[in-house]
């Protein structure tokens, strides 16, 4: 089955034949080319039947930093020979270690047609304009998200990150019916539109479809209410993705708010319960880690990889658009990351960023009022004994984060000894305050 006939929209039945059918050859490549597995799978019998998947060893990100530290740059995961990497992206690398992401040529197009189906899922198609707003310097959500935005029929306006007085004009002078970014970014253009267009309004315009990826905040329905109610578009979160398994695979429709899994080809989901790591039914009403396979992958192919995202199975029935794959949502992170305008922010890399102040005494919480979007990084910091809180320090630590970790932070300084201490976990992200 060739990658353009939208499994998709297959049975259960056809899928399930077809998934089986692929993690057979996958399993045997893995086996065959795989440094990592290899070692991994060291005294274990590999079951060739899907269904057996569960009994074989989970891998997660720490695994494969590792991995790249010990054999750089793609890791011993890469099993492919050098020669077949056509194209590299980098993950931000907000804790300081940002991973390298190998792609063959089958790869790369595999990212582009999955990545279609999920903005096509979200009303993508020929007749729009769609300008790509998101960052193309090495993050994979850059150019690969302008592949699958191409690969609709759609034509494409790479415009990236930066300049928005100069998207405004870009806009109107190119009657531009769509925008692809996060879903923060909007807000910051109501302000560049009130303050250097004063004759314009959003809705005015004439954008029809937000695509949006890369942020938590459209599965808040007032967030999204207002984003309609300003700009005069359909909201979708067109754009969900683990990097290190497929850039996009998931899409809202018109029906449903929830995501389409549209990648049931190439990728064997599975949930399993986060803290213990064991199995959970994959069937509606069910909340768990997601944890996916490739079936299908060339030059680092992963077998029951932790996405540490934690989703809901909303429904695995038809949906009204045709499509027969499981819709589902997902619910947060089972760590501590927080996204501020498109940008990981790992409580790690805050440690690193704290503990360079000798006024600070190390301890500091990140304290989200709300479920986002973040503009800003809300971070409450604790003095050492004899230090003040003042406007100078409260500077500098923002400059440090905001070059450090390319956020805003919005900071509050403590008296010493005013946070708690516990002898297990320190909670670094208080949620909901």
């Amino acid at each position: 089955m060739s990658l353009s006939e939208s499994p998709d929209f297959l049975s259960l039945k056809e899928t399930t034949t077809l998934q089986r059918e692929r993690w057979r050859d996958q399993c045997n490549y893995l086996r065959k080319h795989s440094s990592f597995f290899k070692k991994l799978w060291s005294g274990i019998k590999v079951p060739e039947d899907l269904e057996e998947l569960p009994s074989l060893p989970l891998c997660d990100k720490e695994m494969l930093r590792r991995s790249q530290a010990a054999k750089p740059p793609y890791g011993d995961y890469l099993a492919a020979p050098d020669h077949d990497v056509i194209r590299v992206h980098r993950t931000s690398g907000t804790t300081g270690i940002p991973m390298n992401l190998a792609l063959s040529v089958a790869d790369a197009e595999q990212m582009a047609e999955i990545g279609a189906r999920a903005q096509r899922a979200s009303g993508l198609g020929p007749g729009h304009r769609v300008v790509h707003c998101l960052n193309y310097q090495l993050w994979i959500g850059g150019f690969t998200d302008h592949t699958t935005l191409e690969r609709t029929g759609a034509s494409v306006i790479p415009f990236g990150v930066g300049n928005s007085k100069q998207l405004i004009r870009t806009i109107r002078e190119l009657e531009i019916t769509a925008i692809s970014c996060t879903p923060s970014y909007p807000i910051l253009l109501e302000q560049v539109i009130e303050e250097n267009f004063p004759e314009l309004t959003p809705a005015a315009l004439g954008l029809q479809l937000g695509l949006f990826g890369g942020e938590a905040g459209l599965d808040s329905d007032s967030f999204r209410d207002r984003l309609e109610a300003t700009w005069g578009f359909k909201a979708r979160n067109a754009n969900y993705g683990v990097s290190d398994m497929l850039c996009n695979f998931a899409g809202q429709c018109e029906h449903s708010n929830d995501l389409h899994f549209v990648a049931p080809d190439l990728l064997y989901p599975e949930l399993i319960d986060p803290d213990l790591g064991t199995p959970l039914p994959w069937k509606a009403g069910i909340e768990g880690e997601l944890v996916l396979t490739h079936l299908a992958r060339k030059c680092q192919p992963l077998a029951r990889f932790r996405t540490a995202d934690v989703i809901a199975i909303t429904n695995t029935e038809p949906c009204p658009c045709g499509r027969t794959v499981p819709r589902f949502r997902v619910m947060g992170r089972s760590d501590e990351m927080v996204v501020v305008r498109g940008i990981n922010v790992f409580p790690t890399a805050v440690t690193a960023v704290v503990n360079e102040f000798s006024e600070c005494s190390g301890e500091y919480r990140i304290v989200l009022e709300d479920s986002g979007p973040y503009q800003r990084l809300p971070l409450d910091v604790e003095l050492t004994a004899g230090n003040e809180a003042t406007p100078a320090l409260a500077a500098r630590l923002v400059e440090s984060v905001r070059s450090r970790l390319d956020v805003t932070a919005e900071i509050s300084l403590l008296p010493p000894h005013s946070m708690p201490r516990t002898a297990g976990k320190t909670q670094r992200v208080i949620r909901g305050r």
